[in-house]
């Protein structure tokens, strides 16, 4: 079923400096006003944003600790230490572990990898990752997307004789640890101009100080942006500044030349070219159904086998492990969406829920999923060992971290971002937590934010829709936070007679459409859980719709299709 969606023009350009653009750039008025709306006011801003370069990409000595942390890696292999690379088992912690361990290899033996098994050991660094580095004589640790508030850890580990270098891209807390070196642009006092980075893009930073020290150019770190690209997909990082180049690249690798293991999940796909879309919904399930369901070092395995052949064979392991988690994600949505039903008694601004025997590996998934059905800042609790764990998932515009923060007297630990988040508490804290948290949402949350908003980048009529258009429109890729692919609005549109609902449920809708003045071929149109407004285009009714535009290829043949997004 469709949610209720707001729907938001954004602020018109001033037109005298959207036709300036235009005539500058030889566009039409409607590709120059999507470039203000992006920021983008001059010839040499746009050059950058249609063409981005690796010469973009910022000096990684700007940020805090660099220089520390490659002159302690250079001492370890001069010293002929172990290393041990440690990282988060979900897709940006599996591929910056991937991406890590696989550069150093080319430069040093003696390097090892540790992924923390979810279940016993739980999120980030763990005592049982540095007593295993403690038994097997590694003195140094390179922890990728995790660290940031392991204060205690990394002590523990000092007092083993083992250092630590921490490459994170969370929010710190107020005391950061005492490592050799902490990465992370989001500390206060780093400078390094780009603080968007995700864990995998903090790992590439460090091996471009690596590799420029021994007088190497960015060329020769190419083969690694498929990695990268993977990880800033499925992080859901803004795909601006530094993140649009390495992505930008990386998609590029991914469509020529992508490792073993990530063309071991995309060939069954059998598309010409890959997109960012396809990234987000493919290859990083598939990554993160190992950490999920077995073990994240089986995806770090896939992702660092050179070996075509047997990359498929683990792809095919991988694959199973997705199934399996689909199945358990739809069961546990279906339980919980029955649990909310039940107790929907009052009108409330959160939605918490919990069972104990829940798969701690799909409740992040289930929490999203509530999320976009009722639209609250959303909680998921599940047992783990002693205590409980959740995941957290937000709503646009409202800061979940901070909601989190507010009621930390209630809970052991958390961490995250802004719109995901993850913690633990006690079984007795439960109740008191989950009451705190409604209490801090219901006074901070601007209500608006409760009702899901659709952004219209501009309005246009269905003649504007040309194969050129759509041409220039695919440049704008790769999409995603903060370059999300451009949304439009249309009136007076009627379908042709052929509307109807499709899919296995029926919950899709598709239509045929005209609109009065328009004189082209009828254009084709898709909508997602949308089945349900069917009612609004029969009967020759006139109504508006909010899409994209993207091609619909079809039994060898491409044409252009509209992505419903809501239909009023």
């Amino acid at each position: 079923m469709s949610i209720k969606q707001r729907w938001t023009i954004k602020p018109i350009p001033p037109e005298d400096k959207t036709t300036e653009l235009a005539k500058v750039l030889g566009v039409d008025l409607l590709i120059a006003h999507l470039l203000m709306q992006r920021g983008i006011e001059t010839f040499e801003e746009a050059k950058n944003f249609f063409r981005p370069s690796l010469d973009h990409l910022h000096d990684p000595f700007l940020m805090k600790d660099m220089d520390k942390a490659v002159l302690r890696i250079e001492k370890a292999m001069e010293d002929d230490e172990n290393i041990l690379v440690f990282g988060d088992y979900d897709v940006d912690g599996t591929t910056a572990v991937s991406l890590m361990s696989s550069y150093l290899k080319t430069r040093y033996e003696n390097i090892a990898t540790y992924i923390p098994d979810r279940y016993e050991e739980g999120y980030g660094v763990s005592y049982q990752g540095i007593n295993y580095a403690h038994d097997n004589d590694i003195t140094l640790i390179i922890a990728l997307d995790c660290g940031i508030k392991a204060i205690e850890k990394v002590a523990y580990a000092k007092e083993k004789g083992i250092d630590f270098i921490i490459c994170d891209h969370h929010r710190p807390g107020t005391q950061i640890p005492d490592a050799v070196a902490v990465l992370d642009p989001k500390q206060d006092d780093c400078t390094y101009p780009y603080d968007e980075l995700c864990g995998c893009g903090v790992g590439f930073k460090l091996i471009q100080a690596l590799a420029s020290q021994k007088g190497e150019g960015i060329k020769v770190l190419i083969p690694y942006l498929d990695l990268v690209a993977t990880a800033i997909a499925a992080d859901i990082v803004p795909i601006t500044g530094e993140n649009r180049v390495l992505a930008y690249y990386g998609m590029k690798v991914i469509n020529s030349t992508p490792r073993p293991g990530i063309a071991a999940i995309t060939a069954p796909l059998k598309k010409k070219e890959l997109t960012i879309t396809d990234v987000v919904f493919i290859v990083a399930p598939r990554i993160n159904a190992a950490g999920r369901m077995k073990h994240g070092l089986h995806a770090v395995n896939l992702l660092t086998e050179t070996d075509f052949n047997i990359a498929t064979e683990f792809a095919a392991e991988i694959e199973q492990y997705n199934q399996e988690r689909r199945s358990a994600d739809q069961q546990i949505t279906e339980q919980a969406l029955a649990q909310i039903e039940t107790n929907k008694e009052q009108e409330r601004f959160t939605t918490v829920v919990y069972q104990e025997d829940w798969h701690k590996g799909v409740i992040g998934i289930v929490a999203s999923r509530l999320t976009e059905t009722y639209y609250r800042p959303t909680l998921v609790f599940t047992k783990s060992g002693e205590k409980l764990a959740a995941s957290a998932r937000s709503v646009k515009g409202f800061d979940v971290y901070n909601a989190l923060e507010a009621c930390k007297d209630c809970m052991e630990q958390f961490g995250g971002h802004k719109y995901a988040a993850g913690l633990t508490l006690k079984e007795e804290q439960y109740e008191s937590f989950k009451d705190k948290f409604e209490t801090v949402v219901a006074q901070t949350i601007d209500k608006k934010l409760l009702t899901a908003e659709v952004l219209i980048d501009a309005e246009l009529s269905l003649d504007q829709i040309t194969p050129k258009f759509y041409r220039i429109l695919k440049q704008f890729a790769p999409f995603g936070p903060g370059n999300m692919s451009p949304t439009f609005m249309a009136q007076n549109l009627q379908d042709t007679g052929y509307g109807k609902t499709v899919g296995e449920d029926k919950t899709h809708l598709k239509l045929t459409l005209t609109q009065a003045g328009y004189s082209g071929t009828p254009l084709g149109a898709i909508g997602f859980n949308l089945g349900d407004k069917l009612s609004i285009t029969t009967q020759q009714k006139t109504f508006s719709a909010v899409f994209s535009i993207e091609e619909n290829e079809w039994n060898g043949n491409n044409s252009l299709q509209l992505r419903l997004k809501d239909i009023l």
